[in-house]
């Protein structure tokens, strides 16, 4: 393999296959100056793959903070619509207490 790639750049021993040798040359350099191109640049495919897997952690955050927000409205309607709700909301959270209950708080 070695020396068939070696040969590939002398263009002394083309012999009757010049034009196939030569579009060989010419396609490993394309390829290489691609690759090159590909991964040094500015904004290259490292870049856009990190940039894909950024989009997808935020997708993911997202929905889940979607999920969050809509437990937290049927929270809301919930406590709205019934005082028994509200109440032990408060008393829990908030230690609220009626006139004459003994309110103990342990953590």
């Amino acid at each position: 393999m070695a020396r068939y790639t070696k040969d590939i750049w002398d263009p002394e021993k083309d012999g009757n296959k010049k034009e196939q040798r030569s579009f060989l040359r010419y396609a490993i350099i394309a390829t290489a100056l691609f690759l090159l191109f590909l991964f040094l640049k500015k904004d290259s495919i490292i870049t856009w793959v990190q940039a894909g897997f950024t989009l997808r952690r935020q997708e993911r955050q997202i929905e889940q903070l979607q999920q969050e927000n809509e437990e937290m409205d049927r929270r809301i309607r919930m406590m709205k619509g019934d005082r028994d709700t509200l109440e032990r909301f408060a008393r829990e959270k908030f230690y609220f207490a009626e006139p004459g209950d003994d309110v103990y708080i342990t953590e």
